[in-house]
């Protein structure tokens, strides 16, 4: 019999998206085919605690895992070290068998950001997902809209600003907003996801208060064009030759797919595929793979657009390097929609991931 393959499902981490994490956890662990991998769970705690689960999925979600992973581990007898501590051999440990390939469901600082990536790349393991740099600049939503911007994609006009600046020059970045952006306006955290510190701020009143609430999550802030329009979203698939699915459109319950919206107040409806003429379809699918090859993306990636009342015409809005997987996330239903099941997008990231790792694969050896 063939060995299964041994999977660590990575989920938690210290974001303030921690909780979605979970919760997409739970659902990808809920859908992996069973017989074909070995799978391991692993939570990272908001103390950055990390904690192998053998528990009942269900308690991911809920947020009960940590007491019982905590109770678990406590029991564990640590073997004497015998080899190097590398970090290979630290996530051998703590699972207590070797892992052939990390699927690091996490969002946000700390895990979609380049971070993990890049400790996964240093201990030389496969694993799910973009690489540090897709990561690292998917995150930032500032440097996304440079690259949007050389690949050549219609976006907002928007502002970038540092978090010393609002608390120096409040009547100059006013003055800005007002004449180089208007109202209403959004303001976000460049480095954040689920609208977490997101405001729309409709008069120039309330811009000092949103620009200290996205300050609370992080040093750069956008203030970005409101599009008034049609919120719509595309997932992409692949490496080289990456692939888009069908369209579909968010109608949010609150003024805009703020938190509430996307996960507490059920009222939202999700239209897949998305009431569109197939021009502007075509527009935005291929818009997808462009911005998703702009970042240098592999493997998965959600792309978010605006498509103007007015004009018709279609605006970037953002991309997720590693997109929501709960059981309402728009990245499965759209592949879904588009004849992928989820149990078999799960598997063809994987089978995805493993190929990169193989094409990536450079030797240090000095060649004479």
């Amino acid at each position: 019999m063939k060995e299964k393959t041994r999977v660590v499902v990575l989920f938690g981490g210290q974001s303030s998206e921690h909780e979605i994490s979970r919760t997409s956890a739970q659902s990808v662990l809920e859908n992996l085919n069973h017989e074909k991998y070995d799978i391991l769970p692993v939570g990272i705690t908001k103390k950055g605690e990390w904690l192998p689960y053998s528990g009942e999925y269900e308690y991911i979600g809920s947020g009960e895992w940590e007491e019982k992973a905590w109770q678990e581990f406590q029991k564990r007898e640590i073997p004497a070290e015998k080899t190097p501590r590398t970090i290979k051999n630290f996530l051998k440990e703590i699972c207590g068998r070797s892992i052939d390939i990390v699927f690091p469901v996490l969002h946000g600082a700390n895990g979609e950001d380049g971070s993990v990536q890049g400790l996964l790349e240093l201990a030389g393991i496969p694993y799910v997902g973009c690489n540090v740099l897709s990561s690292a600049v998917g995150m930032d939503k500032a440097v996304s809209k440079i690259l949007f911007e050389h690949a050549g994609l219609n976006q907002g006009k928007y502002i970038v600003l540092k978090r010393t600046e609002i608390y120096k020059n409040m009547s100059e970045i006013q003055a800005k907003v007002q004449s180089c952006i208007g109202y209403p306006c959004f303001v976000k955290p460049s480095n954040s996801g689920s609208s977490v510190g997101v405001t729309k701020v409709k008069e120039p009143g309330n811009l000092p208060e949103a620009l200290e609430i996205a300050a609370n999550y992080d040093r750069k802030i956008l203030v970005e064009e409101y599009i008034d329009g049609r919120e719509v979203e595309c997932a992409v698939l692949g490496y080289d030759s990456p692939i888009a699915s069908t369209v579909g459109e968010i109608v949010p319950c609150n003024e805009f797919y703020d938190y509430e919206a996307k996960y507490i107040n059920s009222g939202s409806k999700i239209c897949i595929p998305a009431d569109l003429d197939e021009e502007i379809k075509e527009t935005i699918r291929a818009d997808a793979i462009t911005a998703f090859k702009a970042l240098d993306c592999a493997i998965l990636a959600r792309v978010d657009f605006f498509v103007e009342n007015r004009t018709r015409k279609v605006f970037i809005n953002e991309i997720n390097t590693m997109p929501g997987f709960t059981s309402i996330s728009m990245y499965p239903k759209l592949w879904d929609a588009s004849g992928i099941s989820y149990k078999e997008l799960l598997e063809r990231l994987i089978d995805l991931s493993f190929l990169r790792y193989k094409e990536n694969y450079r030797s240090y050896e000095r060649k004479l």
